[in-house]
């Protein structure tokens, strides 16, 4: 064989193989990234399931979008500050771990973990009108912890309505499997090791001014009014189902 055929196969082959490396790049990254995704994506703020004037005439466009593009999303960028400055591997820790040791980790991370955590969930339990009713096992289980839905609707609003403040309001299943109302201050929820009223979160409101002032001003009560039309109780149910069988 001349030198030159032999080079001219020695190219090819190694040309073949760097094409078939290549071909696979694709296929590889996406397994490495499926194997982070779970985790990692809790620490990334996500798209949010509907148009940002979804929600009217309850919540208006302006409002959701500066909630979304301008609050929410500093909330995301000032965790994965202080995520990586306290050196916490968002691809092993999940936020939900994250937040039952927040008591270890700076001011910054509690309210932006939390911050973003909670309105993270605030985007899910809500939906475009009309709004559907508890079925099932969750409508069994507020029926039995507060008697009926009319009972646990007046005191969410009341734990809305009086959280002094900024804040949020809580649909809550505790460690005994009864389901809890309660309301944290900031950007605090049930799930941080802090919290006087611990448990696995199903239904949140936030009740910063933020996310309802240009609409209704300073009449908190009538937001809250509102937002009943919003409720996504398929997710509350699903979340429910969770924490019942994570037990």
């Amino acid at each position: 064989m001349s030198k030159t055929n032999q080079n001219r196969r020695q190219f090819i082959a190694t040309t073949g193989k760097a094409s078939m490396a290549l071909a696979a790049m694709p296929l590889i990254s996406k397994i490495n990234s499926s194997i982070v995704s779970t985790v990692d994506n809790e620490y990334i703020q996500q798209p949010l399931p509907y148009g940002y004037a979804a929600l009217e005439p309850f919540i208006d466009a302006m409002t959701m979008e500066i909630h979304y593009t301008k609050h929410a999303a500093t909330y995301a960028k000032n965790l994965a500050e202080a995520a990586s400055a306290e050196k916490v591997d968002t691809r092993q820790t999940s936020l939900t771990q994250l937040l039952s040791s927040i008591g270890s980790y700076s001011a910054k991370m509690r309210n932006n973990a939390g911050g973003h955590y909670n309105h993270e969930m605030f985007w899910q339990v809500m939906k475009p009108a009309p709004a559907t009713t508890p079925s099932g096992d969750l409508a069994d289980a507020i029926n039995k912890n507060f008697g009926s839905l009319d009972n646990f609707k007046t005191a969410f609003a009341e734990a809305a309505k009086t959280r002094f403040g900024s804040g949020w309001a809580w649909l809550i299943v505790k460690a005994d499997n009864s389901l809890a109302v309660c309301s944290t201050p900031n950007q605090d929820n049930p799930l941080m090791n802090i919290a006087d009223t611990k448990g696995s979160p199903l239904l949140c409101l936030d009740v910063w001014e933020h996310a309802y002032y240009l609409k209704y001003q300073n009449k908190r009560p009538d937001y809250i009014n509102a937002w009943w039309n919003l409720v996504n109780w398929d997710f509350v149910q699903k979340k429910y189902a969770e924490a019942i069988n994570k037990k």
